[in-house]
């Protein structure tokens, strides 16, 4: 995104209200309608879920965490709570940067279901600006 507009979302000054903590409970929102999004998404009693924002020049970095007492992992439901709140930053901020993007989203980390933890090793895509 350009400088001005991560100013902006900083400064709080933006047309339509307080963008990071619209965003915030847009992802814990989204976190516990993964199964509903998701056609093989099984449904999860989502226990907690954070949302955290890192404001750099020209861009956000957004992190997603959820727990879960269920004996699945809960990474779907990770994942689409990061994707929904950078597309809540992109539909607060697009009236004053259309040129915004989302990328590189990627897991980094999980723990519980069949497969057990998994930790993305360092150097794996280390340049990520969403996880």
């Amino acid at each position: 995104m350009a400088p001005e507009t991560t100013a902006a979302i900083a400064a709080n000054a933006t047309a339509k209200g307080d963008v990071l903590a619209t965003a915030r409970v847009a992802g814990i929102q989204a976190a516990k309608a993964a199964a509903t999004l998701l056609p093989m998404a099984h449904p999860v009693l989502v226990g907690n879920v954070y949302v955290n924002f890192t404001l750099a020049d020209n861009y956000i970095e957004v992190e997603a965490g959820v727990d879960t007492v269920d004996r699945t992992g809960v990474e779907m439901e990770a994942l689409v709570s990061v994707t929904t709140a950078a597309l809540t930053i992109y539909d607060m901020c697009k009236s004053m940067d259309r040129t915004m993007t989302i990328e590189q989203v990627a897991l980094w980390e999980k723990s519980g279901g069949r497969s057990g933890p998994w930790r993305r090793a360092a150097g794996d895509d280390e340049s990520s600006d969403l996880a």
